[in-house]
């Protein structure tokens, strides 16, 4: 982007001029020396340029590049030098995208990037390439239709930071000639097709449905197991075997007015009479309450 001659030092320099002009009219100079002041005063102030500190220029002499300008005020000479252009050096980012771009599985899919990139040498973006922002943008677009072309579906979905890294590469070597360099490029989104991805939708549920049947499935075998070895222990223990049923009885009747009824043969063989008449006085205590 080329900026105007107008600045602070040009408004300085023509000010100075109309100033010495009036001093020479007023002093009674000629005519002549009037007007050669204000011509040389107009060609000075059309001389100074002011770079900012981000930016670079490259100046040509007579139509040759003569210089890279740094940031700072720069004095050239009217007609003879020339900015080709001043290019900003800071870091920029580039949206490009893929529509309806087929995988290496035939997939048709959306592909939106971003592309961060920077100008390293102004010399050759502007003298080697013509319009180098656009011809940067159709590189990567171009780029990522091809890396999609070579890609499967699963993977891109999956993998994206190496797809990220592959595109960088590639972009980088094609703008490199250009004093371009690419820095990263990332990703943003890759869209399906709609059926295909209620399609992908299903599948991951049912995925996941036969994921829990399975871990349900070895729950149930693993309890299977423990109640085996659980019935081989109170098989050999008849006392384990009533304690076990007297706990049984307690957790059933210790909630207020909880009613069970006991086989005989089991509070014989567990000798629960004493336990089934408190559990009943309980029960009537707390009705009388």
């Amino acid at each position: 982007m080329l900026r105007g001659s107008l600045n602070f030092v040009t408004v300085v320099i023509l000010a100075l001029t109309g100033s010495a002009v009036g001093v020479a009219a007023l002093a009674g100079a000629p005519a002549w020396v009037c007007l050669i002041l204000a011509l040389l005063g107009t060609y000075l102030s059309a001389s100074p340029r002011i770079i900012n500190e981000w930016e670079r220029g490259v100046l040509l002499r007579l139509g040759r590049f003569h210089r890279v300008v740094e940031s700072g005020i720069v004095w050239i000479f009217p007609g003879v030098d020339a900015f080709a252009a001043i290019i900003d050096m800071r870091i920029r980012s580039t949206s490009f995208s893929a529509e309806k771009t087929l995988t290496k599985d035939t997939v048709p899919v959306d592909v939106d990037a971003v592309l961060f990139w920077v100008v390293t040498n102004a010399q050759r973006a502007v003298l080697e390439v013509e319009q180098f922002r656009q011809t940067v943008s159709w590189a990567a677009q171009t780029t990522l239709r091809d890396v999609i072309g070579k890609t499967e579906l699963v993977r891109m979905m999956s993998d994206r930071q190496s797809l990220d890294d592959e595109l960088q590469k590639i972009i980088d070597a094609k703008t490199s000639d250009w004093g371009v360099t690419v820095q990263s490029v990332e990703i943003r989104d890759v869209r399906l097709p709609g059926a295909l991805e209620d399609a992908m939708s299903r599948k991951a549920q049912a995925d996941r449905e036969k994921e829990a049947r399975v871990i349900l499935a070895q729950s149930e075998l693993l309890v299977a197991e423990q109640m085996e070895l659980a019935s081989h222990v109170y098989r050999q223990n008849p006392v384990a075997m009533q304690l076990r049923a007297m706990n049984m009885t307690y957790e059933a009747v210790k909630e207020n007015g909880a009613l069970m009824v006991v086989p005989s043969g089991m509070v014989e063989a567990t000798n629960l009479g004493m336990l089934g008449m408190a559990s009943a006085a309980f029960r009537s205590n707390g009705r009388e309450d």
